[in-house]
C-alpha cells in the first residue's frame, strides 16, 4: 500500500461517520474550527511567514505572493467563511423529488455525500479551510494536497482543524493533510481508485492538465480562467471603465480576473483611453492589436496569439478592437476557458445574444467577473470553479459535493 492509499484507507474508515453525522454534530465541528482559527491567528501567521520568506527567496512574483499571503484580516475572513457555512442548509438527506408509481411503489430521490474527496491545489492557504469545511458539512471525508509553496501554512491550518473536529466527536481523519508534496504522491492520488471517489484539482493550467492526463479516478475540472470583457458600442463609458478595472485589478492572481478586453471599434476611440488611464493607476501592462496601439500609442506592447490565449494572473491585459459583436463572440469562442465572460452594453438584443451564445460557467451583462465566487453566489464558500459540464459547473458549494440516492418502498411489489 503506497502513501496515498494509506491516506485513502484512513478516509474510508471514517467515511461512514461523516456521512451519517447529524447537522448538529457537523455544525458543532465547524464551530470548533471557527473558534480555533480565531484563537490561533498568531500561530497561523507565523507559519505563513515561513512560506512567504521562501517565496521571496525563490523569486515568486508579487501577484503570486499576494495569493499566498495571510494577514490577521484574511484569517478572520476565513473564519467568517466557516461561520457562513454553518448557517447554510445541510444538503444531506434533502429530497430532490419523489413519486408514486401505478403499482403503489414509492420512489424518493435524496442527496447523499460523494464519499472521499481529494483536492490538489496551489498557493492559496484559504482553500485548505474552504475545502475542508465544505466537505465536512456535506458529509464527505477530504484529503488535502496543497503546493509546497504553502506547506507550512496548510499544515498549520490542517492541524488546527483536525484537533477541532476531534473535540466535536468526529474522527480527525475526516480531514487529512498530504505531508509529501512530491509529484510522485500527487500521481498516486490521481490513481487511487477504490479509495478516492472524486479528485478536484484547483490551480493553474499546468496542474489541471497533469491531473486530466494522469487521473484514473473521477475528476471535476476547475480553475483556469482566461476571462474576457466585451465593451459593446452602446456601452456606458464610465460603467465600462469600472467593470474592466475591477475585474482586472481587484486581485490579479485569481481565476475570475479579467485577462482580455475586447472593444467595439465605434466605442474604442472614446473608451479605450479612459480604460488605459484607470489601468495606468495600477501599472497594468497592455498588450494590444494594431488598432489599439494606434489609439493608445507605443506604450502598448504588440499582442501575440499567445497573449490572447493566456491566463496572465498578473498586471497584464490583452486588448483587441473588434468590428462587431459577431467578431467578439468568435474571438471568445476561440480563446475561452469556459470560466467567466462579460459584455458591457445598453443593447438588450446584444445582451441576450451574448448570454445565449457564449459557452461559459458564468456569463455576465454589465457586472464584473470578480463575482464568480462561492461567497458572492451565496454558497458560503467554494471548493473551486468548475469549468466542465458534467456533475457541476461554476462555483461549487455544498450541493455540488453531493450525489443522489433513490429510496424505494412498497408493500411486496414484484416485477413480472
Amino acid at each position: 500500500m503506497n502513501y496515498a492509499e494509506t491516506l485513502g484507507s484512513r478516509a474510508k474508515a471514517c467515511e461512514k461517520a461523516a456521512a451519517v453525522a447529524s447537522t448538529m454534530v457537523k455544525n458543532n465541528a465547524l464551530a470548533e474550527i471557527e473558534a480555533a482559527l480565531r484563537a490561533n491567528v498568531s500561530e497561523i501567521l507565523e507559519a505563513n511567514e515561513k512560506d512567504l520568506a521562501a517565496a521571496k527567496e525563490n523569486g515568486m512574483s508579487e501577484a503570486m505572493q499576494d495569493r499566498l499571503r495571510l494577514t490577521e484580516a484574511r484569517v478572520e475572513g476565513i473564519a467568517d467563511g466557516v461561520a457562513d457555512v454553518i448557517k447554510l442548509d445541510d444538503p444531506i438527506g434533502s429530497v430532490d423529488s419523489g413519486s408514486v408509481r401505478p403499482n403503489g411503489m414509492k420512489i424518493t430521490k435524496i442527496r447523499v455525500p460523494l464519499g472521499t474527496i481529494a483536492i490538489i491545489f496551489e498557493s492559496r492557504p484559504n482553500v485548505t479551510v474552504d475545502a475542508a469545511v465544505l466537505c465536512l458539512k456535506s458529509g464527505n471525508a477530504v484529503i488535502l494536497r496543497g503546493g509546497k509553496e504553502a506547506y507550512n501554512s496548510n499544515k498549520c491550518l490542517c492541524d488546527i482543524m483536525r484537533k477541532a473536529v476531534s473535540r466535536a466527536g468526529l474522527p480527525e481523519d475526516v480531514i487529512q493533510f498530504v505531508d509529501d508534496t512530491s509529484r510522485e504522491v500527487s500521481t498516486q492520488l490521481m490513481k487511487c481508485s477504490g479509495y478516492i471517489d472524486v479528485l478536484i484539482p484547483r490551480g493553474g493550467a499546468g496542474l489541471i492538465h497533469a491531473v486530466m492526463e494522469n487521473a484514473t479516478v473521477p475528476v471535476i475540472e476547475t480553475g483556469v480562467g482566461n476571462c474576457h470583457v466585451f465593451v459593446d458600442e452602446s456601452a456606458d463609458p464610465d460603467m465600462a471603465v469600472k467593470i474592466v478595472n475591477n475585474g482586472k485589478t481587484r486581485r490579479v492572481s485569481v481565476c475570475n480576473a479579467v485577462e482580455s478586453l475586447l472593444i467595439h471599434e465605434k466605442a474604442a476611440d472614446k473608451i479605450l483611453p479612459m480604460i488605459k488611464a484607470k489601468l495606468d493607476e495600477h501599472n497594468v501592462e497592455i498588450r494590444g492589436c494594431e488598432r489599439t496601439r494606434a489609439i493608445l500609442g507605443d506604450s502598448v506592447v504588440p499582442a501575440s496569439e499567445e497573449d490572447y490565449a493566456r491566463e496572465f494572473l498578473d498586471y497584464i491585459i490583452s486588448v483587441k478592437v473588434v468590428s462587431s459583436i459577431d467578431e467578439a463572440i468568435e474571438h471568445i469562442e476561440r480563446y475561452t476557458t469556459h470560466h467567466s465572460e462579460c459584455i458591457v452594453t445598453n443593447n438588450l438584443s446584444n445582451a441576450e445574444r451574448f448570454q445565449k451564445e457564449i459557452d461559459a460557467a458564468a456569463v455576465y451583462v454589465n457586472v464584473s467577473t470578480a463575482f464568480t465566487d462561492g461567497g458572492m453566489f451565496g454558497f458560503g464558500a467554494e471548493i473551486g470553479i468548475s469549468t466542465q459540464k458534467t456533475h457541476a459547473r461554476g462555483p461549487m458549494g455544498l450541493r455540488e459535493l453531493t450525489s443522489m440516492k433513490y429510496l424505494i418502498s412498497g408493500n411486496g411489489q414484484i416485477r413480472s
